[in-house]
């Protein structure tokens, strides 16, 4: 074991793999081993960037060893209204957990849409591959279909294109793209396309501007596309679009930026 820098063949960081097989978001996996609740070969540890090869250690979380690998899984799911993007609900409301087929285990959400926000949607267990989608360094690209009260006019859809505060200190970056597909009385269609993930941000983007959104739904994400998915159904991607996904967190100008963001991004754009 050491206890950072290059992971050894065979080597993983600890809090990496917590995430995987335990199904806690990594900051979570630095906060349990902080807080010594997780031992290796006994031995309490509470280095987060740990690197061991699980294969010759045995790994115990609050004191239950840790599963061995498991096999990941990948769903694309048309969610559809008033549908919540959590596992379970207190209240009993429908979750995305109602829409994964039996026998699959407990799944991330890659990029949170609200209960009023209805499309793509990626559900995995593969804990790494969720990060790193949801992480806004990677810039992984959005693509909604707004449904407007009228056609956006030339200042607001310049203040989408450059950036929008939403107050309380925030701003967006620049859309990558906003095209009006159609428009006539009373509503107006438009495409947007953003590459972060801030808390509601399409709605506040157009609440910002004065822009009354009748409907919101996600049709791409990355290189994923909703396609002719009917509402509420789910299909297990191809290893060709996983590929792409994973590509989509590799940065083309150099090596740096595959590696381990420090600390997990929002994954609530919607």
């Amino acid at each position: 074991m050491t206890a950072g820098g290059g992971a050894p063949p065979g080597g993983v960081r600890l809090n990496k793999l917590l995430a995987e097989r335990v199904g806690l978001a990594r900051r979570h996996c630095d906060e349990a081993i902080l807080r010594g609740e997780v031992s290796i070969d006994g031995e309490t540890v509470n280095t987060p960037g740990l690197v061991l090869d699980p294969d010759r250690h045995a790994i115990a979380f609050r004191g239950v060893p840790v599963p061995g690998a498991p096999a990941f899984h990948y769903l694309l799911l048309h969610k559809p209204l008033g549908v919540l993007v959590t596992w379970s609900d207190p209240q009993g409301r429908p979750t995305v957990r109602d829409y994964v087929p039996p026998g699959l285990p407990r799944m991330f959400a890659v990029g949170r849409l609200d209960s009023d926000t209805s499309g793509l949607l990626v559900l995995t267990n593969d804990g790494e591959l969720t990060h790193r989608l949801s992480h806004p360094r990677y810039e992984v690209p959005k693509t909604y279909l707004l449904s407007l009260v009228g056609a956006p006019n030339d200042a607001q859809l310049t203040a989408l294109r450059g950036g929008v505060d939403l107050g309380n200190g925030e701003t967006t970056r620049p859309a990558k793209e906003v095209v009006i597909l159609g428009q006539g009385p009373p509503e107006a269609l438009v495409r947007l396309v953003i590459a972060e993930g801030k808390n509601r941000q399409v709605r506040r983007m157009c609440k910002a501007v004065d822009l009354r959104l009748t409907a919101l739904i996600r049709v791409a994400f990355g290189p994923l596309a909703l396609g002719g998915l009917p509402v509420g159904k789910t299909r297990p991607l191809s290893r060709d679009e996983i590929r792409s996904l994973r590509a989509a967190t590799v940065d083309p100008a150099g090596p740096s930026r595959g590696t381990n963001p420090r600390k997990p991004g929002p994954a609530t754009a919607r």
